[in-house]
């Protein structure tokens, strides 16, 4: 089952948040699993509705993006206290505006297009209609969106501090931030018609990375208050991807996307990889043999099964020394337990109640 287990150490003064009593514990399974090692059991995210709670939703991002934001962190924190946080599980606020607001925010006044029927569902409108022109590629720290979102990560942390932990920005960067400003399909030509027009666009998008990072880390003082994303790290962390990697060759990922994605982790520390769809599992040697990603997120996709199904490809990232992160009813997550290395695994646990949580973590306590 991996390395031997480690006795809990003593609890960490001063690490204490409202709407999690075993914040402490949480923290240290998490700085074990950073660490490469192991406690009492993996890490365990494990969380459902309390009985009883009013159903209050999370905000959407159509919310994050128009209401006040005292509306929008009061509904933050009527929806985390109607929760149970069990095992790892951390209530998190994210303050994403959308998966494109990256994009959003280096225009000069583009806004979201938002579904008619679904306020929470929203993407960009490519706004780079030819490349003569369109270079460099800059935040807009002028655009109102931008302004909003430092602003919304500033009342945050003042709001939520000491109570839950704080999410970053949805960080679709690199090819994936190109595709939403240009249009995936004008960009899939380019990068066959005008590859040194797109090498020029990512190298720009590439140099912006840190000056984002930055700002809203400062922003949302999260050097301070030590929360990162919902994957937890006091020493830096955040969900890295490149979705369009499934439009282009292993090559092109190889060339384009990994060195990109291996500047981004350098940058924020361990680094989780969400790796989307069973077509841009073409990519797996580039990812295995990748710097500083530190967790593998492999997401099969709709219609292609649970991750148990791919239970080899998370041997074979943990074999190349990656963690991974899987999930699925307590059955299926028992039976990866018996396959996966406990010390480099992160398991997501469906359950109905808080019992059923009490029950799965207990059940991971005695068979590590």
């Amino acid at each position: 089952m991996g390395e031997p287990t480690k006795p809990m150490p003593p609890a960490p003064a001063g690490r204490h948040l409202e709407l999690k009593a075993d914040f402490a514990d949480a923290v240290r399974r998490w700085e074990a699993y950073l660490d490469g090692e192991i406690l009492d059991r993996p890490v365990v995210l494990v969380s459902c509705p309390r009985p009883g709670a009013p159903a209050v939703p999370a905000p959407s991002y159509h919310d994050k993006v128009f209401r006040p934001f005292d509306a929008v962190l009061d509904q933050t924190l009527e929806n985390a206290r109607g929760m149970w946080w069990g095992g790892e599980a951390l209530p998190t606020f994210s303050p994403s505006f959308g998966c494109d607001e990256v994009a959003i925010f280096c225009s000069r006044n583009s806004q979201f297009i938002w579904h008619e029927n679904v306020t929470g569902t929203n993407w960009s409108h490519p706004f780079i209609h030819e490349w003569d022109g369109a270079l460099p590629l800059r935040l807009n720290e002028d655009h109102p969106l931008w302004k909003r979102m430092l602003s919304l990560l500033q009342a945050a942390a003042e709001r939520l501090g000491g109570k839950m932990c704080l999410g970053t920005i949805d960080l679709h960067t690199n090819l994936g931030l190109l595709a939403a400003a240009r249009g995936a399909q004008n960009l899939c030509l380019d990068l066959l018609d005008r590859p040194e027009v797109v090498e020029r666009a990512l190298a720009d998008a590439r140099a912006l990375f840190p000056a984002l990072w930055r700002a809203t880390t400062a922003a949302a003082r999260l050097p301070q208050l030590g929360y990162a994303a919902g994957f937890f790290s006091y020493r830096g962390a955040a969900v890295l991807q490149c979705d369009f990697s499934i439009m282009i060759s292993p090559q092109m990922f190889r060339r384009r996307v990994l060195p990109a994605l291996e500047e981004e982790a350098e940058i924020v520390g361990h680094a989780y990889y969400h790796w989307d769809g069973v077509g841009a599992l073409k990519h797996k040697e580039a990812i295995l043999s990748s710097r500083g990603l530190h967790t593998i997120g492999f997401l099969p996709g709709e219609g292609h099964g649970p991750q148990i199904q791919y239970l080899d490809v998370f041997q074979e990232c943990q074999a190349a020394g990656k963690a991974v992160h899987v999930g699925g009813p307590l059955e299926e997550c028992q039976a990866m337990h018996r396959e996966l290395r406990p010390e480099k695994t992160i398991y997501t646990v469906f359950v109905s109640t808080p019992s059923e949580g009490e029950a799965a973590l207990e059940w991971f306590r005695r068979n590590t």
